[in-house]
């Protein structure tokens, strides 16, 4: 039997260019899932709908290089 390899998982760059300060605190949350938390803070995450779901929540303080 063989074992089937699965293709790497795309990946994609999530730049937070805003401070979460003013927003609400699901939004703080948001960010902290996706590993930011402080502006200029990037993170490399696979590009996955759940990611992608995070992201467009937070869309007006985030930018995605890597589309």
């Amino acid at each position: 039997m063989g074992t089937k390899k699965s293709k790497p998982a795309a990946k994609i760059r999530v730049h937070q260019v805003r401070s979460a300060i003013g927003y609400a605190p699901d939004q703080h949350q948001t960010l902290r899932g996706l590993g930011l938390g402080k502006p200029n803070a990037v993170r490399e995450l696979e590009d996955t709908p759940a990611v992608r779901g995070m992201i467009n929540k937070v869309r007006h303080i985030v930018r995605v290089e890597g589309e």
